[in-house]
């Protein structure tokens, strides 16, 4: 966030300063506390000098509920393509924030035709005009009609390489306009074809904090389609996620159980989860974790022991059976439940365990 001194300005009886702009929040986006609100773009703004007077020309735009912003659009628009870069740098810079909280703009600013040369910036070598057209992509998406405007436009390839190449603060918004995107299911498809989960597992991986929530947030939504489960476990996802729930500190247990739990629909999930060490994470969760991530465990040692002898033989020596019979006793009524079924598994007799799966089980100890 910038530390110039603030200006105040009056308009229409309002008092405004540049803390204001900054500080403005939407909410429309998923309420789900489990993930980070991809909403707007959450970097610092105005990091140009001279920039006082746009500032005061947008906080006006965007405190006006009837102020006619169509010629201050059209011209930003057309300086989105102009030959001085300077010129292209204030014109994204503007085109974003006008799109940050105001959902009118947004459909203002795509019908005034600015998301191709937007996309276009995406593409830049220079950092700021990529990292402002993505985020201006990023509070463009958040209005549904725009969604496949900007798919049709070629979006989808330019975020991904963002997701590779750019700033930090671009690729957490580009993680988090994938996920906007992804709203609409088709989406999802051409998301995960496009090579963007291998670049979000890296995120999840190697990202700040912020970056690995988006990145979980994204992942969430793309891996509920079968083949990008697939990609996703093939791109080295289970390492990260059962590594961040582990670490009680991290602040993303509960996001990456989710994920995890999204994923162990398939064979290939499973096997990863048990080959990277997410056994007896599972079982600690159960034990000591909050209530809500004791419930999503359960479920998620539930889907693992289903279809597995060996799993559930694993399950059983990691200690699980004491947690889970306290949690069928104090838990949610759906972690009571999904306990009581899981103990029931695992106490069923294992005389017939085949020789399959006892050397499936052998595979996977340590």
């Amino acid at each position: 966030m910038e530390t110039d001194i603030q200006a105040n300005y009056t308009y229409m009886g309002r008092t405004f300063n540049d803390m204001t702009i900054n500080d403005m929040t939407i909410n429309d986006a998923s309420s789900s506390s489990a993930f980070s609100d991809c909403n707007s773009d959450r970097s610092g703004e105005f990091t140009s000098s001279t920039a006082a007077q746009s500032r005061r020309r947008l906080l006006i735009a965007c405190a006006s509920d009837n102020s006619d912003d169509d010629d201050l659009i059209q011209n930003l628009v057309s300086d989105l393509v102009s030959v001085s870069v300077d010129d292209q740098k204030q014109a994204a810079m503007e085109l974003r924030l006008l799109a940050k909280n105001n959902p009118e703009n947004r459909l203002k600013i795509a019908q005034a035709g600015a998301i191709k040369p937007l996309i276009s910036l995406i593409s830049s070598a220079d950092p700021q005009l990529q990292e402002n057209g993505v985020t201006a992509i990023l509070n463009l998406s958040l209005c549904d009609e725009n969604k496949e405007l900007i798919v049709y436009a070629g979006a989808i390839k330019p975020l991904v390489k963002a997701l590779r190449i750019g700033t930090s603060t671009a690729k957490e918004n580009a993680a988090c306009a994938l996920l906007r995107l992804s709203q609409i299911e088709e989406n999802k498809i051409l998301i995960g074809r496009s090579g963007a989960i291998p670049m979000l597992v890296n995120l999840l991986e190697t990202g700040n904090i912020r970056g690995k929530k988006d990145a979980s947030t994204a992942l969430y939504s793309l891996c509920s389609v079968k083949d990008n489960k697939i990609r996703a476990v093939e791109s080295g996802i289970m390492k990260p996620l059962v590594e961040l729930m582990a670490d009680f500190g991290s602040g993303m247990v509960d996001k990456s159980a989710y994920v995890v739990g999204e994923l162990v629909g398939v064979a290939e999930a499973r096997a990863a989860l048990v080959e990277e060490g997410g056994v007896p994470v599972m079982v600690e969760i159960v034990e000591v974790g909050s209530q809500r991530q004791k419930e999503i465990a359960v479920a998620i040692l539930l889907q693992v022991c289903e279809e597995s002898v060996a799993y559930r033989t694993m399950v059983a020596r990691e200690g699980a059976i004491p947690p889970l019979v306290a949690l069928s006793q104090s838990g949610t009524s759906r972690a009571k439940q999904k306990a009581e079924t899981l103990i029931g598994l695992l106490r069923q007799p294992r005389s017939g365990i085949t020789a399959a799966n006892t050397s499936d089980l052998s595979t996977y100890q340590h």
